[in-house]
């Protein structure tokens, strides 16, 4: 029986590995410590190359490659020797020699320019075995599935001449796919690449230096503070939690692994069974990645594929994060109601206030990053902001947390602060400017106490960074495989096409087809990898239909998250089995019926844009809130099966219709929704009034 156990957190263990590379490794021995200082070393060449600009696009592209390469290849080449860890030779030499060819844009760059459109034999090798060592990586980390779905183009663009059943198409020779995906800006170094170079790496890296600063800790101390108490607390206390982790991290597994180590555990103790606990966490962790300013990385990728800022990918997906945590909120209310479900005691509940002042400092990044994307800012610029801000607060408050009486800390800040607008007054760039003042801060900060340790957290937080991007880095890389063939071989477009044929112009078919196609896929791809590949194949259908484009991408990006909940993989679900030790599968079950009430918001978005806040009609929008907070009320009813009183199946059914109903656009549906909702609500009150609420026992 133990072996057994033990077995299956292995397996889980791995699994959570594959999504969040930061929790493979310690920076153990003399292999760790060499992981550590290329980690490092990753962050400092992104946080460079984002504030001074030195290179080409290109060679940013290629160099960002190289370093995952060199990372996956090390971070998941670690074996156990005796009582030790260490990276095998071949690992190192396979790492080494992809963060080497990853250098060849560089030192080859103004030769490549000269010949392009026609490589020579290096150029041919050379890309062949980068794109072998980005399959082998994505493999590495996330197994066979994405892989295999990219690698199946590749004949699919050289054979097309001799394909069936209409996929024939021109064909193309080696040579010029080579060319494609290793020497364009079309395959592994196309836009998905470019925007994990860039935006994607600088927030995750924001991301880390918040949580290495204790960000997790004001996040958890202010949730129960504010909901706590209240009627089923501690489920309240992840989701409200794990909606402010979202607006700072936008992996949902990473988001598991840090808040639910303290809600899990919380709900369990306060009567949740342990896989509704996990599922309540699962659920409202993988919300981070629709929760604005940072969102997940595929927001980052969306808004540079729509060519639109990403502050209108943020705004418009404002309410919907909303209205997902919204009803994740509900639905946890409704499971309390129904098992009364108490909260914490008042007094064991930390005062918000007093969370505040005391980390009111770690706001201001993250008020500042919200100020700049909704400046008209580019958000290469507000992440180089972010960070640079956040090392200048820490690094700051741990000197003046240095000075004794208040008023020199004042003084501090105020000095600080002239400090700042004379090198302004000098013209240095904003960016510049920045990295200056915490530049004037590092020395200074050796000679307080717990200086030494605050520069050594900052500098574990660049490790962390450069770990937490691995992922989403590789991935990102390897789907540029399948949109370099897609782009090459036309192959897109017929894809769209055969989906509007299947659905025969009835758009809830069509998006039902685009649902299911998001789900399928995200049973074995990461979100990233999902949405980039149904964005390219589905999203283009959806517009033929009529969607606005950011709203058809959103649609895509939306369902692709709630993939992750989706037995059988469910990542979301294996990260918290890891906590609370249920079955994962039992986990994702409950997470996507918690989620269920969600699951209405991308629909009313197609059909009412203003949900998306595609319009300049206030009324248009208060309206469709209106309606989805009604349709998500009475969606968590019927699947929970309570909601004054405890619901027979019939109830039940007529609250889903009255929830359909409202997601529907046609003539009179609105209405009927709206007497079918006032129907049930008198019908409830009639039962809460003419009969005691029949409780059931936790568990």
């Amino acid at each position: 029986m133990n072996a057994s156990s033990n077995e299956a957190d292995a397996k889980i263990r791995q699994a959570i590995d594959r999504e969040n590379p930061s929790t493979v490794v310690a920076f153990e021995g003399v292999a760790g410590k060499a992981v550590f200082a290329i980690a490092v070393a990753f962050s400092v060449f992104q946080v460079w190359t984002a504030a001074f600009n030195p290179l080409s696009s290109m060679v940013v592209r290629s160099v960002h490659v190289g370093f995952l390469l060199l990372m996956t290849f090390a971070l998941f080449g670690f074996r156990q020797h005796g009582e030790r860890r260490s990276v095998p030779w071949y690992d190192w030499l396979l790492g080494l020699t992809g963060f080497v060819l990853g250098l060849y844009h560089y030192v080859f760059e103004t030769e490549l320019i000269q010949r392009s459109g026609d490589p020579n034999t290096a150029d041919l090798v050379v890309g062949a075995i980068t794109v072998a060592l980005v399959f082998e990586a994505a493999r590495r980390i996330m197994g066979l599935a994405l892989p295999i779905i990219c690698g199946v183009f590749i004949p699919y663009a050289l054979f097309g001449r001799v394909l069936p059943f209409g996929l024939s198409h021109r064909g193309y020779d080696i040579d010029q796919v080579i060319d494609n995906l290793f020497l364009s800006t079309e395959g592994i170094y196309g836009t998905p690449t470019f925007v994990s170079a860039t935006f994607i790496f600088l927030f995750i890296l924001f991301g880390a230096f918040l949580e290495r600063a204790g960000m997790i800790k004001l996040f958890n101390d202010v949730s129960l503070g504010m909901v706590g108490h209240a009627k089923g607390g501690p489920a309240k206390v992840a989701v409200v939690s794990s909606g402010f982790m979202g607006t700072i991290n936008g992996s949902g597994v990473a988001n598991v692994l840090t808040t639910g180590q303290f809600t899990i555990p919380l709900m369990m103790r306060f009567g949740y069974r342990p896989a509704f606990a996990g599922a309540v966490e699962a659920t409202a962790s993988m919300g981070g990645q629709l929760m604005p300013p940072v969102m997940g990385a595929a927001a980052f990728i969306m808004a540079e594929t729509i060519g639109v800022p990403f502050s209108e990918v943020a705004i418009a997906a404002a309410i919907p994060a909303i209205l997902y945590f919204g009803s994740a909120f509900w639905m946890v209310h409704l499971e309390a109601g129904k098992r009364n479900l108490v909260g914490l005691p008042k007094d064991q509940c930390p005062s918000v206030m007093r969370a505040l002042s005391e980390g009111w400092y770690l706001i201001l990044p993250l008020a500042a990053l919200v100020y700049l994307l909704f400046s008209g800012f580019t958000p290469l610029f507000a992440g180089v902001i972010g960070i640079a801000a956040t090392v200048a607060l820490i690094l700051g408050s741990r000197i003046a947390g240095g000075f004794a009486p208040s008023v020199l800390r004042v003084g501090f800040w105020v000095l600080l602060g002239l400090v700042a607008a004379g090198l302004w007054r000098l013209g240095l760039r904003t960016e510049h400017l920045a990295f200056a003042i915490v530049g004037l801060l590092v020395v200074p900060c050796l000679f307080f106490r717990g200086g030494r340790e605050t520069l050594a957290l900052l500098v574990q937080s660049l490790a962390d960074g450069a770990k937490n991007a691995v992922g989403v880095g590789v991935a990102c890389a390897l789907v540029g495989v399948l949109i370099g063939m897609l782009t090459l071989t036309g192959l897109a477009s017929s894809f769209a096409g055969t989906i509007v044929q299947l659905s025969g112009g009835n758009l809830l078919l069509a998006l039902l087809l685009t649902m299911l196609a998001c789900i399928v896929l995200g049973t074995g791809l990461p979100t990233t990898a999902n949405y980039i590949i149904t964005a390219a194949i589905a999203a283009p259908a959806l517009l033929q239909m009529g969607v606005p484009l950011i709203v058809s991408h959103m649609f895509v990006f939306y369902f692709g998250i709630m993939a992750d909940l989706t037995p059988p993989v469910a990542l979301a679900a294996l990260a918290a089995s890891s906590i609370c030790r249920a079955s994962h599968m039992q986990i994702g079950l409950i997470a996507t019926r918690v989620a269920m009430a969600g699951y209405v918001v991308p629909f009313m978005a197609v059909y009412d844009p203003a949900l998306m806040l595609q319009t300049s009609d206030p009324l248009a929008v208060a309206y469709i809130l209106l309606k989805a907070c009604i349709a998500i009320g009475l969606w968590g009813a019927a699947t929970i099966g309570f909601f004054w009183t405890p619901l027979n199946w019939p109830e039940r059914v007529f609250a889903a219709a009255g929830a359909f109903l409202f997601v529907l656009a046609l003539p009179l549906t609105d209405e009927m929704a709206f007497v079918l909702t006032g129907l049930f609500l008198l019908w409830q009150r009639h039962r809460a009034r003419s009969a005691p609420v029949i409780t059931r026992p936790a568990g």
